[in-house]
């Protein structure tokens, strides 16, 4: 968290809106009295509008608080991105590859990272450079996506990593 909040003695307002722990509003104190009133309760008096007149300040746990905060950050940072991967077959017909087609532009639509792999099997492999035809003209199906990671040879095809 960037911005440090005042808490009890760095407060430097005379007055203060208090909110006490339970979220009920005390009125217009002292800063002082407020103080008082949150040592009783062996709590801290933070300060979490100062741009007001008088500012807002609340009486809470401050390390709970910013415990709170921070893992509230850390889930909001973490976007999940999966890496999906669709299989593709040397021998695969012309509807199943519109199908495939279909499922991975469902995947570029939700944010996902996708795999494609073409696969090559026994005999196939002496085939490569028509495999590697196959997968661009799969390529040519997809909607809206740009190249990650160019076509490579893998030990079982040719592998393209693509995303929105």
């Amino acid at each position: 968290m960037k911005q440090q909040l005042n808490i009890n003695n760095r407060i430097r307002a005379r007055e203060l809106r208090i909110i006490d722990e339970e979220g009920k509003q005390l009125g217009v104190l002292p800063t002082q009295d407020a103080l008082q009133l949150a040592r009783e309760k062996n709590l801290d008096l933070v300060e979490v509008s100062p741009q007001l007149q008088p500012p807002i300040a609340k009486i809470m746990d401050y390390g709970k608080y910013m415990y709170r905060k921070e893992r509230q950050e850390k889930k909001t940072k973490q976007k999940i991105q999966e890496r999906k991967t669709v299989r593709v077959g040397f021998k695969t017909g012309a509807h199943d590859l519109d199908f495939k087609a279909k499922q991975v532009n469902e995947f570029l639509k939700e944010g996902h990272i996708v795999k494609v792999e073409l696969t090559l099997r026994g005999r196939e492999k002496a085939l490569a450079h028509i495999g590697r035809q196959k997968l661009e003209q799969f390529l040519t199906k997809l909607e809206n996506f740009s190249v990650q990671e160019d076509i490579k040879r893998s030990p079982f095809g040719w592998i393209i990593v693509v995303r929105k």
